[in-house]
């Protein structure tokens, strides 16, 4: 009994020792007055990336912190302690492919204005981006709505002055309803609002194109999805 009780408590040591390793991640403290511009439409688009343009943290070079590889679905585990100090890790299942998911809901329609708001920053900011990349820009959208730093709606952030420049006035323009393009987006904002999908960047609060340079300090850089870089 003694040498199953101490195997026990090896693996439960074990297991959490590989947990607080594959979790660790800089601090995710950081402070700003206004909030940088998030398109990838901004008047950067003439300037030339260097090392300089990422240095956003002031303790070191900027770095991903997750290395983002989309070639398989990401496998859903559950890990739980049972009686006797034991521990019992089931296996939930491959999570549905993206694809699948937007092939799924490509009949959908944006029901309200928070879906075609959602939808239609999608379609404007990362229309010609892979789905993981659309995807992100909903996730950075939806994980503003839910900041104290930003308002608390889906087209109140998206219509948030000098935040996304396809936005003139408070308006967003209008769209091709019957493109391709837009059936993807408001595919990616039913998966994006129902959480259907994990995201590389479900921390991220902001991006930019990989061409522009934003001066951007106090931020951590999360992720390169496509064309764009996110951060925190």
């Amino acid at each position: 009994m003694f040498s199953i009780t101490r195997a026990a408590a090896y693996a439960v040591a074990f297991v959490s020792l590989a947990a607080s390793v594959a979790f660790a991640d800089p601090s995710m403290a950081w402070d700003i007055e206004s909030a940088p511009i998030t398109s990838r439409y901004i008047d950067h688009a003439s300037a030339d990336l260097d090392g300089s343009a990422l240095a956003t943290n002031p303790q070191g070079p900027a770095r991903l912190a997750h290395d983002v590889d989309f070639s398989t679905p990401v496998a859903t585990h559950a890990v739980a302690a049972v009686a006797g100090g034991g521990i019992d890790v089931a296996e939930m299942g491959d999570a549905q492919p993206l694809h699948e998911l937007v092939d799924d809901y490509a009949a959908a329609e944006a029901a309200n204005e928070e879906l075609e708001c959602l939808a239609s920053a999608v379609y404007f900011e990362s229309k010609g981006e892979p789905l993981e990349g659309q995807l992100a820009v909903a996730e950075v959208i939806l994980n503003r709505v839910e900041s104290p730093k930003f308002p608390d709606t889906i087209c109140g952030v998206v219509k948030q002055r000098n935040q996304f420049s396809f936005v003139r006035g408070g308006r967003i323009p209008s769209v091709p309803t019957s493109s391709s393009a837009w059936r993807k987006a408001v595919a990616i904002a039913h998966i994006a609002k129902q959480d259907l999908a994990d995201s590389a960047v479900s921390t991220a609060m902001f991006f930019h194109a990989n061409y522009v340079r934003p001066s951007w300090r106090g931020l951590t850089r999360v992720a390169s999805v496509g064309n764009h870089i996110f951060y925190r």
